[in-house]
């Protein structure tokens, strides 16, 4: 049975029975806090920053006090590893039809009702899902499957930071990608500290609605915005994703809200997945997106600005092939996660010599 996050810091919880010798066994140090009195601490890593007594955890639930020292409890500890194809994060502009190793632990800092990896993202480790994998391991096996580029991803990477910090790190050493798919519910201090390793931040644009974010997801909007905006300050590669829900957030009034937010902080460039919506989780009372509601959606994207929409979650869809914004040239076909460069060249069209805004190289 998975564990359950309060909405609140659960400062005064009491460990579970096995969890204390779990997490001492760790005794990885975190990064991102302050220390206050009574052996208090004041997590900074995202925006929920938690205040959280001695003994207690933060809302994410492995960023845990013991003794005034706050410690990073998921440090090497993975619950699902792969290797997926870039266009699985998704990243349709970054490294496109290259191999991504992917790797993904337990706890989240949301609670999102509609989760599809609510079994990690609620789990906690006392149920037993993770393993030990050192960041030296972790490169060496990103590099031994013929990845271009390792993600952090399956449950939010901004609580697990220490880890992919040190692992990216090493795989920019050795001529790795790094991509962060995120929440975006970190701070800017934390996003500073990564920024280094870090080149690619897929983020979920979850509503463009502070009332959808606080009932849906226990959080809050503009941090989100405001970690989008430095991400892409710190030259980092920016794809966003919205994941359109019937009677939730799928509203024209609040997509072309959220669109021109996107044309006017991270650019028309930016590309922009609108993804469509199957039941799970505690959200199995609506109906999945209609496909005509996401192409109305791709239609006025493209006429508010954004030169590369996408939609996702609709196998075969002829909007999941990357155009030329200028000639309407076919760049880059995709069938599911297999992609069929056309008339790309390098970074132009074939047909008009159009510039198509595409990261072929890691840095």
């Amino acid at each position: 049975m998975h564990g359950t996050l309060s909405v609140q810091s659960e400062e005064e919880r009491v460990p579970a029975k096995g969890e204390e010798s779990i997490v001492t066994g760790a005794m990885h140090e975190a990064r991102q806090y302050t220390k206050l009195e009574d052996q208090g601490v004041h997590c900074s890593v995202c925006a929920h920053r938690c205040r959280i007594k001695e003994g207690g955890h933060g809302i994410c639930g492995v960023r845990l006090n013991r003794k005034g020292i706050l410690y990073a409890a998921t440090y090497g500890k993975v619950s699902a590893e792969a290797v997926d194809p870039i266009e699985k994060k998704p990243l349709f502009h970054y490294l496109p039809g290259t191999l991504s190793y992917s790797l993904g632990s337990v706890g989240c800092n949301f609670q999102c009702e509609h989760c599809q990896n609510w079994h990690i993202s609620r789990a906690t480790l006392s149920d037993g899902l993770t393993r030990s994998l050192s960041p030296e391991e972790g490169v060496a096996r990103a590099q031994g499957t013929g990845c271009r580029s390792i993600s952090w991803t399956y449950n939010e990477p901004t609580i697990w930071h220490e880890y992919p910090r040190d692992m990216g790190t090493l795989a920019r050493e050795k001529g790795l990608g790094t991509v962060y798919v995120t929440n975006g519910y970190i701070t800017e201090e934390a996003l500073q500290d990564i920024a280094p390793m870090l080149e690619a931040f897929r983020v979920d644009l979850k509503s463009f609605s502070e009332d959808f974010y606080r009932k849906v997801c226990k959080a809050r909007l503009q941090p989100v915005l405001d970690a989008s905006k430095k991400a892409k300050e710190l030259g980092m590669h920016i794809e966003t994703v919205t994941l359109v829900i019937p009677g939730l957030n799928d509203t024209m009034e609040e997509m072309e809200g959220l669109i021109r937010w996107v044309v006017e902080n991270l650019g028309p460039t930016t590309p922009m997945h609108f993804s469509r919506f199957h039941p799970d989780y505690r959200m199995q009372d609506r109906e999945p997106t209609p496909v005509a509601t996401l192409e109305k959606i791709h239609r006025r994207a493209k006429e508010l600005g954004i030169r590369f929409p996408y939609l996702g979650n609709v196998p075969g869809h002829p909007f999941e092939n990357t155009y030329c914004p200028k000639c309407g040239a076919l760049l880059i076909e995709r069938s599911g996660y297999q992609t069929r460069v056309r008339q790309l060249k390098g970074d132009r069209c074939g047909e008009c010599g159009e510039t198509i805004e595409i990261r072929q190289a890691a840095r």
